[in-house]
This record gives C-alpha cells, structure tokens and sequence, in this order.
C-alpha cells in the first residue's frame, strides 16, 4: 500500500485517479483506510462526490476522521446541508468525535447560516472537551460572525489565549460585515494597540467600515497607514479605498489611487465609476467608461448598472440605448436578472414605459423592486398607466407589496380614484398587512379623494400610530377645510407628550392661518422656541404667513426681518400680507427690495401684489406689474387675468376689462365675468349688464353668489321681472345662500356657532 500514496500527492487527472482506483481494488487494498481517505480526497477535489460517497459507503467502520473527510469534501463542494445531514448520521455511530470533523461542520452552518445548528455543534465541542482547540476556535469565531451572532463571535473571541492576524481580521470582518462598523474600528485600534501588524485583508474590512460610517479623516489615516508600511495593495484594497473616498466626497484622492494602480482589474474600474456616480460625476463616468472599453477592461453587470444610472441622470437615453445593446451584444446577463432596475429606470425616467414594460416581460422578472421602479415613475410622470402597470403585475401572479401599495394609494389620491383606493382598501384588510407606510397612504389618499371621514376611520383603527400618521390626518382635515379638528388632532398630540416634528408644526399653523387663530397660533410659536425647529426656513414662513394673515404686521415683519434665508414664498407671503390689509405702499417697497436682493419673484408673488393694487384701486400700477409678469419668467395664468379684470372693473375701466376677457388666452370662467359685472354695479353701466348675464348663466355654477349679486343688481336697477327670473333659477337649481358662522378665540381656545 505504501508503493501507492506517492501518486495521491500528485496533481492526478479524472482518468488517471479512476485507474489507480481500479488498481487498488484489483490488488485488495480498496479496505485501507489511508487508500479510502486518499481517494475520498481526491475525488472531491475533482468535484465527483458521488464516487467520494461509493468509497466511504464500500468501506465497513469507517472512523469518525473519515467522516470528517467525507464531510469536508462536501463542504468544498458547497453541499453545506449534506454536510450536516452526514455530520448528525455520524453522531449516532460515535459518542467521541474527532476535532477534524467540527471545523468543516462549522463552515457548513456558515453556509446556510443556520446558528441554532451552530449552535448545536458548538455544545458538542464543548461536550468533547476541545473548546480551547485554536483551529476549532477560530472556526467558531467564523460561524458566529457569517450567522450575525456577533454577541457569542465576541465571546469566543475574548477567551483566546493567542489572538494572531487571522483571529483579528476574522472579528473585525464580522462586525463591518453586520452592520457593526464602528466596533470594526474600534477593534482595528484594540488591535494595533496590542502591536499586531495589519494586512490587506484586514485594511480591506477597516476601509469599508470607514466608508459606511463616511469616516473621512480615520480612512485617510488607513490609507496613509497602507502606504507607510508598504502593505501589499491588491485590487479589492485599492477598489475599497476609492469606494470610501467616494462616500466621503473626497473625488481627488480617490482619482490619485485610480491613476496609481498599474493593472486595473473590472473591481477597480467599477469602483471608479460607482464614485463618480455618489460625486454627482456622471458625465465622467460615460468617459471612464470609454476608456475602459479602449483599455480592454471587462466591464460586469455592476459596471453596467453604474453606467445606466448614469445615462438616467443626465437624461441620455441615445446613449443608455447604446450600452442596452452592449449588453446584448456581450450576453453579459442574458435574461437582465441583475440589470432588469436600471434598464427600467432608463426608459421610465425617459418617459418611454413601453420600452421599460417590455422589458419586463421579456425577461419574466418576477422581483418586486423593478415593478414598483416603473409604477412610481409613471406616477411622477403624472401618468395613469400606473394602473394599467399595477393591472398588468397582478397578472403576472406579483404580489404586491407595502411599497407597491402605498404607490398606488398615492397615485389613487392625486388623479382623485376613490374608488380604485377603495380596491386598493380592500386588498389590504384581505390580505392582512396593514403595515403603517401602507396605513398612512390610505389616510393620505382618502383625505385626497376629500373622503375625510373615512380617513378618519383608517386614523382610529391604528396602533400607536408615528408621527407621520399623525402627521398625515392632520394635514388632512386642513387641506379639507377642517381646520379647528387639524388643530383638535394637535392638541392630542401635545397632551399625550407624542413626538412632534416639522410638518406637523407646518400643519397646525397653516390651520391657524385658516381660521385666524391669532392666539393659538402665537402659542405654538412659543412653544416651537423651546424646540430646535425655531430657526427652520420653512416653519418661519407659515408663521409670518399666519402673523400677516391674522393682522398682526409687527410680528409678521419681525419674524421676516430675522430669517437668515429667505426663500421667493418668505418674501411672497409678507408682501401678500401688507396688501391684504391695506399697506399697498410697503408692498410695492418690498417687491422692490425683493427684486433688488436678486429674488427671482414668481406666479404667487405676482397675485399677491395684482391683489393689493386691486383693492387699493391702483389700476396703472397693478397693470405695469401685470405686464412685468413675462420679464421674470412666470406666466400669467386665469387667475391674474382675474385679478387684473377686477382691478380694472373696481376702477371704471370696463371696455378694457371686457377686452381682456375676450383676448385672454383662457375661458372665461365665472369669477371673471363676476368681476366685470360687480364694476358695472359700481358704476352704474347697465348698457353691459344684459352680455354679462348671458355668459354667466351659460356658466355651470354651483356657487349662490353670482346668482345673488346678479339679482341684486337688477333689484337696485328696478328691474324686478329679471330679478325674479334669476331668483327662480337659483331655487330651481336647488341653490340656497349658506348661513354666516362667527367664532370668537378666547386666549387659545375658540368658540362658536
């Protein structure tokens, strides 16, 4: 038998290892146990396990370090459940097992990361006596750590006597790995500290971990730590390191790496290009690219994927064509299983959904994610075939998921499809995953659809509910007119001590706002000092805007002239303000000085100024800022030429206000034609009234006032046939004038009938 271990420790062919497999047996050694171990080796190396498995079943006894071999070769073939499966046989045929057999059986937990196993197995060393074993420690150190246990990996970890690179390097990957990155760190230091020496591995996990953490200064230090000690620099560090600079924006160092490395692996171009990507450097990437391609490079579906994202945030869909069909071409991914997101994203984003839903299609992808890309661009793009799309995945046997339904919830509340909401409603109770994202877009969409009550109802039927839920039916009773309950809601809130954040500050003073909630509304400014939301650009604005709205000007300007940035809505609402209580003057001086600060004034600025020269009665003024409209880029649109038809019918200027309405680029809607008819009661021109009434009542109008300042204008005429006739209408209609309601705010609270 010794004449034939020789030829195992050899480099042996498929061929050559079967006939020396058939010499053995022709010569009766086929029963030795090192020839059986040999050849269960050699086999497995090969990768023929099934004749690894005939030689160990042929042979009678075998000792548990041959089923330690046979378990091994399963290991290396990736059978990790086979593995176990042989290593739990073995324990019904021994009571002691050899300390060969745990470290394969521990790689195979590893493998499926199955830790209860682990766990198991790790009883049964101890049971065994060999936990103080170093190969067996730090193969326990390797299964907790690829399981997620870090709490035992630790625990092993901190037992060892001897604690070498590899120990090192074993503990601080399984942190990084998991999520752990700033214990990596720490023990990267605990471990220099105690004078070993890194090595590119080690550096490798330490660099990661610095690039999650965006540690800028500490993966500087690493990298400066790499060069001084002439650390071996491979591909994956040299990749790692420009993946750090990239998340911690530092673009220059990571080009200095870049340009040093002598080969360039697809590893390294990638990470190149993946960092150009995080820098917002997307046409450099289309270069890096182009020279990667003249370089030979081997780009892989990640260097792809990088590629498109690229294309779709510079809007290059000619050129996202062009890599579409390199990949074709190169049958890099044949089916688009890994490419299947970005390509959708490509053509979504472009605005071609047939290109991206058919892409869909023709790879049968399955996964959630490329749906839910396609379904949320169409509803960005304003597009209902997010329903058709929706429609199309449930066929398809897609079971959507939170993302996907709180999608199409909100595509339901923005094109107003209650019903389909409702669809929508009761696939959620059906299937039994109300999960709060999906909750809180049912409020958001019932709210929409102006079904506040039944936004209500999903709000009461909730758990503890976030501050977004909250958040959610707050701004929904506001935006429905329900301001005192947006402010009730808010109360709550703050008398259960519950979480509070801008928007619902935002909510509550818009409420105020609203209703004219002086008091209140001065309340919630006190308490927003106490908080770190004070100096909040936004929040400052919706309290001027409340201030003004509720007449006090002081305060208004005060907050104003504190804010350190001023956004064009800043300076659109104190103008809006002074106009709306008749410091017209103060207005035009402060649209004067917003223009003067470089503020590029907008469509609301423009109303809020028409508006203040309107009831102020200054006509010539408000028509020069009219026609200054098109200087700055925003366009006039119906509700300015209703405001300017007004201004002109306030001020006797008739004809021009009924030219306007002719000329417009608009349909004249009641507002206008109302407008121009409260002139001619002013000023008494009968001659006009009678074209007046005939475009008005032509008008589908729902609103009693038209009809009532119709017929009072008729009555102060003495015209009491048509008075009458308008009158009749309105009753046939079904039209009633609604009753008048006060409410009076007493410190913070507000009564009322």
């Amino acid at each position: 038998m010794t004449l034939y271990m020789p030829f195992f420790n050899r480099t042996l062919s498929s061929r050559t290892l079967t006939q020396l497999h058939a010499h053995l047996i022709v010569n009766g050694h086929q029963k030795s146990q090192p020839a059986a171990t040999k050849l269960i080796e050699s086999y497995a190396n090969m990768g023929h396990v099934e004749s690894a498995r005939i030689v160990f079943q042929n042979f009678k006894n075998p000792d548990s370090f041959m089923w330690g071999v046979l378990i091994k070769c399963h290991v290396w073939s990736g059978l990790f459940r086979e593995a176990i499966l042989l290593y739990n046989e073995m324990l019904g045929n021994f009571t002691q097992v050899s300390s060969f057999v745990f470290p394969s059986t521990l790689r195979a937990c590893s493998g499926i990361g199955d830790l209860g196993v682990g766990e198991m197995v790790h009883g049964r060393i101890v049971k065994c006596g060999l936990q103080f074993d170093l190969v067996i420690q730090t193969s326990l150190l390797s299964m907790y750590g690829e399981t997620g246990c870090l709490r035992y990996a630790r625990s092993v970890f901190e037992d060892l006597s001897v604690r070498d690179l590899v120990l090192w390097s074993s503990i601080i990957s399984s942190h990084v790995q998991n999520g752990e990155e700033s214990e990596g760190v720490d023990l990267f230091r605990e471990m220099v500290g105690e004078g070993v020496e890194p090595d590119s591995v080690v550096m490798l996990s330490v660099a990661e971990a610095c690039a999650e953490l965006g540690l800028w200064r500490e993966g500087k230090s690493v990298h400066g730590y790499v060069v001084r000690n002439a650390i071996l620099s491979d591909g994956a560090l040299d990749s790692s390191l420009i993946t750090m600079y990239g998340k911690c924006g530092d673009l220059h160092s990571a080009e200095g790496i870049f340009n040093n490395v002598v080969h360039l692996s697809t590893a390294t171009w990638t990470s190149m290009i993946t960092c150009y990507n995080q820098c917002g450097c997307y046409r450099e990437v289309i270069d890096i690219f182009s020279k990667m391609l003249l370089s030979n490079g081997e780009p892989n579906a990640v260097t792809m994927m990088g590629v498109l994202r690229s294309c779709v945030r510079l809007g290059w869909l000619k050129e996202g064509r062009s890599v579409h069909g390199f990949v074709i071409r190169k049958i890099m991914d044949p089916e688009y299983n890994s490419l299947v997101p970005s390509l959708v994203d490509l053509y979504a984003t472009s605005g071609n959904t047939r290109c991206a839903h058919k892409i869909l299609f023709v790879s049968r992808e399955r996964h959630i994610v490329s749906w839910n890309l396609l379904i949320s661009r169409c509803i960005e793009e304003g597009s209902k075939e997010a329903l058709t799309i929706f429609r199309k995945m449930q066929s398809y046997n897609i079971s959507p998921d939170s993302f996907t339904l709180a999608t199409m919830l909100s595509a339901c509340g923005k094109f107003g499809l209650l019903l389909y909401g409702r669809q929508i409603h009761g696939h959620v109770i059906r299937t039994s995953c109300p999960s709060e994202f999906v909750l809180n877009s049912l409020i958001d969409m019932y709210a929409k659809c102006g079904f506040v009550d039944s936004a209500y109802l999903v709000f009461k039927n909730r758990g503890q509910g976030s501050v977004v839920t909250w958040n959610s039916m707050i701004c929904g009773f506001c935006h429905n007119g329900f301001s005192a309950k947006a402010i009730s809601l808010f109360d709550q809130m703050y008398s259960k001590s519950l979480e509070m954040d801008a928007v619902t500050f935002l909510s509550v003073i818009q409420a105020c706002s609203n209703l004219g909630y002086l008091e209140k509304g001065k309340w919630i400014h006190h308490k927003l000092i106490t908080t770190c939301l004070q100096d909040d650009t936004y929040i400052n604005t919706a309290l001027l805007d409340m201030y003004a709205k509720c007449g006090d000007l002081y305060m208004a300007r005060g907050i104003f002239d504190t804010m350190s940035e001023r956004t064009v809505v800043s300076w659109s609402a104190m103008i809006g303000g002074y106009g709306s209580h008749g410091q017209i003057d103060l207005a035009i001086s402060l649209f004067n000085r917003m223009v003067e600060s470089e503020v590029k004034p907008n469509e609301v600025t423009f109303m809020n100024i028409l508006s203040a020269c309107s009831h102020a009665g200054y006509v010539e003024v408000g028509k020069s800022y009219f026609n200054l409209m098109k200087d700055f880029g925003a366009e006039p649109q119906l509700e300015h030429y209703a405001c300017l038809i007004d201004l002109l019918s306030r001020g006797g200027n008739l004809d021009e206000a009924y030219m306007i309405i002719d000329t417009m680029p608009f349909q004249a809607d009641a507002s206008n034609w109302g407008a121009l008819l409260n002139g001619c009661r002013i000023h008494r021109r009968v001659d006009m009234i009678q074209k007046i009434q005939e475009k008005l009542l032509g008008l589908d109008m729902d609103d009693t006032g038209y009809y009532t300042l119709l017929s009072n204008v008729f009555a102060e005429g003495g015209d009491w046939g048509e008075f009458s006739m308008v009158r009749s209408l309105m009753n046939g209609l079904g039209l009633k004038k609604c009753l008048g309601m006060s409410k009076v705010e007493i410190d913070t609270g507000v009564h009322g009938n």
